[in-house]
């Protein structure tokens, strides 16, 4: 409610002064070259600053006029998943150790990056080209005639559907959880970061907020750091790690559920993420030696 709301509060108003309009015109030929209609720019924007609960408020908002194929929708979800929520995630990132920019810049050129490539695939080859109904959002999206209080009733409408998603996947993140799914699934990732070059003493601290999320990860690599001394480069490494894949469970549960592709904004992003860490770890090179404990002398 308190990220939603006001988000879609401030869609409708948009929508009634002509502000909308004006957005999609000014930001029109940059979604062109990502393949994306200029709505679905006003709805990354939106989550890129506020999170992807506020890009779904503001994908809610603009449903009348947001037509997309599954491709598309893909493309914009897995948008939201790499860059989402940047003043708060990226303050995270930097109390942790990592540069604020650096990492941010990260995110959003890899955002943009993928994402364009998806929805140019998608329309090249006609791979998911077909349209996604999104009925519901505008059944919802105040699109009938009937003034305020018919706008209010199905902002209401729609709040209370997206709220009986979340206990839909809160309780399916709990029966998880409860099954030791999330156990095994944390176990058969570590390698696999690992494998991409980061520290062995950090893997398992970041497998955590790779299926929880950054606040959680970031929390525990701050913790961690104290305790062993991690150095700038297995800060980075775990961090952006941490930036381009995070929450895989949850958020992508819940992407998932408006119609996105699974091995578009799963597969694909994670892959995407072990290349570009593995890149990103042989262009630092090797850590240097860690220095000697005091009171212990020094090795060799």
């Amino acid at each position: 409610m308190k990220v939603m709301l006001p988000v879609m509060i401030a869609v409708q108003l948009a929508q009634h002064l002509g502000w909308i309009d004006a957005l999609g015109r000014a930001i029109a030929p940059a979604m062109a070259w990502l393949a994306l209609p200029p709505e679905a720019g006003l709805v990354w924007i939106t989550g890129a600053f506020v999170g992807i609960y506020g890009a779904i408020a503001a994908m809610i908002g603009l449903a009348p006029q947001l037509e997309l194929s599954a491709g598309q929708l893909s493309a914009l979800c897995a948008m939201l998943l790499f860059a989402h929520a940047l003043p708060v995630e990226q303050s995270i990132v930097r109390r942790a150790g990592a540069s604020f920019w650096a990492t941010g810049a990260l995110r959003v050129g890899v955002a943009l990056a993928y994402g364009g490539a998806v929805a140019w695939l998608s329309r090249l080859t006609g791979v998911l080209d077909e349209p996604v109904s999104l009925a519901w959002m505008q059944a919802s999206s105040g699109a009938e005639p009937g003034g305020l209080l018919a706008w209010a009733l199905s902002t209401a409408l729609s709040l209370a559907m997206t709220f009986a998603i979340l206990v839909a996947l809160l309780v399916l993140l709990d029966a998880l959880e409860r099954t030791g799914v999330t156990r095994r699934i944390t176990s058969m990732l570590t390698p696999l970061l690992r494998f991409s070059g980061l520290d062995a003493r950090a893997a398992p601290v970041t497998t955590v907020g790779v299926l929880l999320g950054l606040t959680y990860g970031g929390a525990l690599i701050i913790e961690e750091s104290d305790k062993q001394q991690f150095d700038p480069r297995t800060r980075f490494l775990a961090l952006a790690w941490l930036c381009l894949s995070h929450a895989l469970i949850e958020d992508t549960i819940l992407l998932l559920a408006l119609g996105a592709n699974l091995w578009i904004v799963l597969v694909g992003r994670v892959v995407v993420t072990l290349m570009l860490i593995a890149a990103l770890a042989r262009l630092l090179g090797e850590p240097g030696p860690k220095a000697p404990v005091a009171g212990m002398p020094a090795a060799g």
